[in-house]
């Protein structure tokens, strides 16, 4: 692949976004091969076979964009806090080995950076196939919450038991005189334009209106928000209301659903959705055990949002804190292995996905496990090729 034909590829992609924060997203993806493959995933699946052993296996409604840090905390309606794959904006159905070639190949591509061995890398992969195939044989979906988890998910969860709302607005607003507003710091957060600002509240008081309490989502102040790498430059705003008043203030995350970038590259039919937004929450509600507070689909002629809340323990897990200890890593892809598991089977039997039986027939062959592993090693060296044509390309980074 030449640079040129590369460049095209990302440009076209990313064409009409925030050009502030899609310089942003560059400058991050030039950071590592791993920052290169989270913000790159249409390359994966325009390279992805279409006629493939790959393709042989059942439909699953799949995250996607299944990598490392797709997984984190967050908490949900009833309040509480649950580790899950947390990022559905690609979601749709497709042979689940999309999902899972691309988290092994996030895996391969993360070792350097987490300053692990290749055969060590291997391993977590070997592990994450064994431990997810079982999870088929079993076929029931289950969750990871405090009371269930284990090494450094158990201790992501416990420490963010004691973060509240409050620490949030103290960490992303201040006091103007007697009024709360958000903290624009370049860095989670920029100015949004008067008229980007009253839109949002537009679109906030629609939702309201449907809501049994709609003063609790009066806006009090909007802001452009920077968050993730993949999406970074779509709309998306950080939007502070009302909530129940004084520091109870509440934070809403509102961001565009243009669509899914897999949906170019699948041969599979598609339900018919009443907006993209409404995709993502649908399969979100579905595939996760518990939802986010909030999450839901809203409409602004033909741009359709996600709207959910932005919470304190919306965090990942810092990988790279495993401390040499490999054991305390294999637990957390361990951990991954079984929410993608429990991802597919929870959606068993919607709208065209495999049914419990396949699951487990599935999860019994061995023969796909060495096709799925063998690619993903083969495309991991793609990624760091592409990457390195990208990171010392003038046009994005002249001297």
């Amino acid at each position: 692949m030449t640079s040129t034909t590369l460049r095209q590829r990302i440009d076209t992609f990313n064409q009409g976004r925030d050009p502030e924060r899609l310089h942003m997203k560059y400058q991050a993806m030039r950071e590592s091969s791993f920052a290169f493959l989270r913000g790159t995933a249409h390359l994966f699946y325009q390279d992805w076979p279409q006629q493939s052993a790959l393709n042989d296996a059942p439909l699953a409604w799949v995250c996607g964009d299944l990598h490392l840090e797709n997984f984190g905390s967050y908490r949900g309606d009833n309040r509480l806090s649950y580790f899950d794959i947390n990022d559905f904006d690609e979601a749709l159905l497709a042979p689940c080995t999309w999902d899972i070639a691309r988290f092994l190949c996030s895996l391969l591509v993360a070792a350097q950076s987490l300053e692990i061995k290749e055969s060590q890398a291997l391993a977590l992969c070997k592990s994450f196939l064994l431990c997810y195939s079982q999870e088929l044989q079993v076929c029931k979906a289950r969750w990871i919450e405090r009371s269930t988890a284990s090494g450094m998910i158990r201790d992501l969860l416990k420490n963010l038991k004691h973060r509240s709302r409050a620490d949030l607005l103290d960490e992303r607003t201040f006091k103007r005189g007697s009024q709360r507003v958000l903290k624009i710091d370049g860095h989670k957060t920029l100015v949004a334009a008067p008229a980007d600002q009253q839109k949002v509240k537009s679109i906030i008081e629609q939702f309201a209106a449907t809501q049994p309490n709609s003063k609790f989502f009066d806006v009090l102040d909007v802001a452009r928000r920077i968050a993730g790498l993949g999406s970074l430059g779509l709309e998306c705003y950080v939007v502070l209301i009302q909530g129940k008043g004084r520091r109870q203030h509440y934070l809403l995350d509102l961001k565009y659903q243009p669509g899914s970038a897999l949906a170019t590259y699948s041969s599979v039919p598609q339900p018919a959705w009443k907006n993209e937004a409404e995709r993502v929450v649908r399969l979100q509600r579905r595939g996760q055990a518990i939802a986010p507070a909030f999450l839901s689909a809203v409409q602004d002629g033909q741009r359709a949002y996600l709207l959910k809340e932005l919470m304190p323990t919306q965090d990942r897990l810092k990988l790279d804190h495993w401390h040499g200890k490999f054991k305390r890593l294999e637990k957390v892809v361990v951990s991954m292995a079984h929410l993608t598991a429990w991802l597919h089977i929870r959606n068993s039997g919607w709208q065209g996905s495999a049914i419990a039986d396949q699951w487990q027939a599935f999860g019994q062959r061995t023969d796909w496990q060495d096709t799925v592993l063998e690619y993903a090693q083969g495309y991991s060296g793609q990624v760091q090729s592409d990457w390195l044509r990208f990171k010392t390309d003038s046009i994005y980074f002249p001297e």
